[in-house]
């Protein structure tokens, strides 16, 4: 088995408890609210704009038997900068305030995500980021190809609200098939286990995230199509 599935197979738990919460099974059908909406873009924001940042502390401190690896993040920085950008503009466009959410911090989870991948990367195994990689890309995949439009028609807001979201389905589709190569490159069992258990704990962080949201009630099962393509 390639790394790549094992790690997938590895966090399959975590990647289910995810995608079976009420909020995320409303949001693949559209049926989400504007406070929502606007909920989840503020929290995204404060984990975006560390993207960049965290992606160069972790290039930083890449051995040099990585070299190739650090190749890799840096073409990564030019793909991811500036999104955090985008987020706000979105917020703006649904008529969010822009500048309070720029002004503002984190919901808890969100916190810990971000203090969690710093300290990762500067005290432990800076590997272990592409963990966080494998649950980012890997939701908002989801979320773009399942919930944008649907969650577009069902607010009735412009595609300006919608930058972020609908960019991220045929970037995020192209960066996970880069992951995927990179993975299966990834041969020493500690760097494996690095981005294994790091995904588990950015995917625990990210659930807490969604469960903090707006709507996070009881919602309908999911519907076996968009759960068998997540």
């Amino acid at each position: 088995m390639s790394f790549f599935d094992t790690l997938q197979h590895a966090t399959r738990q975590e990647r289910d408890t995810l995608f079976n919460l009420p909020l995320i099974r409303k949001a693949l059908t559209g049926d989400v609210s504007l406070e929502s909406y606007r909920a989840f873009l503020t929290q995204a924001y404060y984990h975006v704009r560390h993207t960049v940042p965290l992606m160069m502390a972790c290039g930083a401190r890449l051995p040099q038997r990585l070299e190739w690896l650090r190749a890799a993040v840096c073409e990564y920085i030019d793909d991811e900068y500036g999104h955090e950008k985008w987020i706000l503009n979105d917020i703006a466009a649904c008529g969010g305030n822009a500048d309070a959410v720029s002004a503002g911090q984190p919901q808890l989870p969100i916190e810990l995500m971000v203090a969690y991948l710093y300290d990762l990367i500067a005290r432990d195994n800076p590997v272990g980021l592409f963990g966080m990689v494998n649950v980012l890309e890997g939701t908002s995949i989801a979320l773009a190809t399942h919930a944008a439009g649907s969650i577009r028609d069902q607010l009735q807001l412009p595609e300006t609200a919608f930058s972020y979201l609908s960019s991220h389905g045929s970037l995020d589709i192209e960066h996970m098939q880069t992951y995927r190569r990179l993975m299966d490159q990834l041969d020493d069992p500690a760097d494996q286990a690095a981005v294994i258990h790091a995904s588990k704990v950015v995917y625990r962080l990210y659930t807490d995230m969604f469960r903090e949201l707006p709507g996070a009630e009881v919602a309908e099962p999911l519907k076996d199509a968009a759960h068998a393509s997540l």
